[in-house]
């Protein structure tokens, strides 16, 4: 988007394992205000370039910037207590614990007073207000004691995005959030996306192909990878390559 904000930013990012080569030279650039949707098939190199950006591995050959610094060598916690937000294909919630006790614990990483240690977290006022915000922009307000586990598959996931909200990220880097729903919960997951474009940075692995024509301002397509185009939705659609490759043939 002409003139938007960079964020995160990977440049030259290769991992190898052995001799196999798992992301090969690959630059993103997050900017605030947009979706950059990453897509590619299985085995194309999608959730290891996600692993290398929020630091779980660590890359063997390029950098990673976020907000103009270098977090190259920044471990994930540290990562993401500098704005880097993630959710994972799989759940990832509490789910004997209610939606508010799973966003308070997301948030309590971000109010973090060692020093407090005759004070209970659950009584940290910060840490509830961040978690009962975050639970509201995801759209949960109206099951805040509901146990996590008792929530449809779609609650699930907005609780992933509530969780990352409630560490107050700049960039959100989002596996895989609409897999497995159905049309309503697809629906109010886009309208969530929308909705997070202000004030994020976000990065979205999606296989759902015509969600990622709406939703996507940018979209980056890796094969074997490597990015094979990078550009506005209608670019993409029209690249040969990426049809051929990807999409199946013309469209």
């Amino acid at each position: 988007m002409p003139g938007a904000e960079a964020i995160l930013r990977g440049t030259g990012i290769t991992r190898r394992w052995g001799g196999v080569i798992a992301v090969n030279d690959v630059s993103i650039e997050l900017a605030r205000g947009e979706v950059h949707a990453l897509i590619g098939t299985n085995g194309a190199g999608k959730s290891t370039l996600v692993n290398v950006l929020s630091g779980e591995i660590r890359a063997s050959a390029g950098t990673v910037e976020l907000a103009g610094e270098d977090v190259t060598r920044w471990p994930q916690p540290r990562r993401a207590r500098a704005g880097l937000g993630r959710s994972y294909q799989r759940s990832t919630i509490f789910p004997q614990f209610t939606v508010l006790e799973n966003c308070r614990l997301a948030a309590q990483a971000r109010f973090q007073w060692p020093w407090r240690v005759w004070s209970r977290a659950s009584r940290c006022a910060s840490s509830l207000a961040a978690a009962q915000a975050a639970a509201d922009r995801a759209g949960l307000s109206a099951v805040l004691e509901r146990e996590a586990g008792l929530l449809s598959h779609g609650e699930k996931r907005q609780l992933e995005i509530a969780m990352c909200l409630a560490t107050d990220p700049r960039v959100l880097l989002l596996d895989e959030p609409l897999a497995g729903m159905g049309a309503e919960e697809s629906e109010r997951m886009l309208a969530l996306l929308a909705g997070l474009r202000e004030g994020h940075a976000i990065l979205l692995v999606e296989h759902d192909m015509d969600a990622v024509f709406r939703i996507a301002d940018r979209i980056t397509v890796l094969v074997d990878g490597s990015v094979i185009a990078s550009g506005a939705p209608a670019a993409v659609r029209d690249n040969r390559e990426v049809q051929n490759a990807y999409l199946g043939g013309v469209h």
